[in-house]
């Protein structure tokens, strides 16, 4: 491998699990927690109106609306939050792992490595430690924990497994890298909504974030290896946009972190993906010739929010078929932060993806892209595993894999049969979902139900402010 360009490494994903915690919150949730705690006041007008066009119809979230935490006479303290983060947040964490290390076939005692994140939680030692207990891991194991990244450390996290598989590589051991990321974001709902009341400001993070866990097992393919990869990783690249510092921030406080962001982080994150997504391709010279443009590729980006999406697509060309994982988690589960790509990547590989695929074609590639402080830009390449894809789908009964840009996979009848699927398909929730554009300009808020009055319009705020 030379400094500018990858070769082949022999990185696997072979393991995925996420996990979402019981509590949905609807939009409505946070105009209740409004009208309960504090006066009317213009600022809390203003983000509950944006609050019903995100697109997002369930935040998940590890208390229910009424638990105490939430409903004091003031914001939780950071030293009661990281009590539940290290409770509720654990036990998330160590659910998604199981299943992760259950996909990999492989047991907690064959782990060389961990790589964990989050954003919401600064417990020393920090909550790999407990997680790794909670596995029952016994054995010494080589951990590192990434702060300071937000939404962007999952793809990170990768990043820097993979780099630790390399050097298992060269020095000619195995590696079994246990990646986790895990966010506790809707129990600063209090804290957010403070600082809105005190500073008439526009602050939407409180409209978007809600908590998951979630974890990968990445493979250097040395040693017995039982699993069959899922993914192979290609490659991967980290960008910071220049002067841009102080136009995302996530600053510690009394009562958890305060998100800082300004009006220019949309247009940012979607100005800098097309020089990203260049450099990784300049990076990987051996791809098949029909994998060039963006749209060539799936994608699975961070959800960061409806104008990222949306700004995302307009910038590279896109549909809503290419970025399906990513508005399927952003309609049903919110903004998860670091722990919401790697949710994605697993949740692109189901079936039912398959069947809303572009043009009823999975692509053979991913490109994997995220956003956090800085800003930074995460972007990675995968190779999905036609094998692996074949073998869950004959699990679950199905007779025919999906079809792929590199080949054909049905038969005459089966194409048949795919037009039929297409056509209910077509009025099915699962593609309604897709398209959060066509919700936000046709005026239809997050519970789904059209405005009524010509009153009802999509404020500018919506345009204007994002989050990673």
């Amino acid at each position: 491998m030379t400094s500018n360009t990858f070769d082949d490494i022999n990185l696997s994903i072979i393991g995925l699990g996420s996990e979402y915690p019981p509590y949905n919150h609807e939009y409505s949730v946070l105009e209740r927690m409004c009208a309960q705690h504090y006066p009317e006041n213009a600022a809390l007008d203003k983000v509950k109106m944006i609050n019903r066009y995100t697109g997002i119809d369930n935040r998940s979230a590890v208390v229910p609306a009424d638990h105490p935490l939430v409903n004091m006479d003031r914001p939780a303290y950071i030293s009661e939050l990281s009590e539940i983060f290290l409770k509720d947040g654990v036990a998330l964490a160590v659910s998604a792992a199981r299943k992760a290390l259950h996909e990999a076939q492989i047991s907690p005692f064959e782990i060389t490595h961990m790589v964990s994140t989050t954003c919401t939680n600064s417990a020393n030692p920090g909550y790999d430690h407990y997680v790794m207990k909670g596995l029952g891991i016994t054995q010494p194991v080589e951990r590192v924990l990434l702060q300071g990244i937000g939404c962007s450390g999952g793809l990170a996290a990768i990043r820097t497994a993979a780099n630790l598989a390399l050097a298992h590589t060269f020095r000619g051991r195995p590696a079994r890298i246990l990646v986790t990321a895990v966010e506790i974001c809707s129990l600063m709902i209090r804290s957010e909504l403070n600082s809105i009341v005190e500073t008439g400001e526009t602050r939407i993070g409180v409209t978007l974030f809600s908590d998951c866990a979630s974890s990968l097992v990445l493979s250097n393919g040395l040693g017995h290896q039982r699993a069959e990869p899922i993914y192979e990783l290609l490659g991967w690249d980290h960008r910071i946009i220049s002067n841009s510092d102080a136009d995302l921030r996530f600053d510690a406080h009394p009562n958890g972190w305060k998100v800082v962001l300004s009006p220019r982080v949309p247009k940012l994150a979607c100005e800098i993906v097309k020089p990203s997504f260049d450099i990784l391709m300049s990076s990987l010279p051996n791809l098949p010739p029909n994998y060039r443009e963006a749209a060539d590729f799936d994608w699975a980006l961070h959800p960061g929010g409806s104008t990222i999406l949306t700004g995302v697509e307009k910038e590279l060309n896109l549909t809503p078929e290419h970025m399906r994982a990513s508005y399927d988690i952003y309609m049903n589960h919110g903004n998860s932060s670091s722990a919401t790509i790697i949710s994605v990547l697993s949740r692109l590989r189901e079936q039912d993806m398959n069947e809303c695929a572009p043009n009823g074609k999975v692509k053979d590639f991913v490109v994997g892209c995220a956003f956090g402080p800085g800003i930074s830009v995460e972007t990675c390449m995968l190779k999905r595993n036609l094998n692996h894809v074949r073998r869950i789908l004959r699990r679950a009964g199905a007779l025919t894999p999906p079809e792929t840009e590199s080949e054909g996979s049905r038969s005459e009848a089966d194409e048949l049969d795919l037009d039929t699927r297409s056509d209910e398909n077509d009025s099915s929730p699962l593609q309604a979902e897709f398209r959060v554009s066509d919700r936000i300009e046709n005026n239809i808020p997050s519970n789904g139900s059209p405005s009524r009055s010509p009153e009802n319009h999509i404020p500018e705020e919506l345009n204007e402010f994002d989050l990673d």
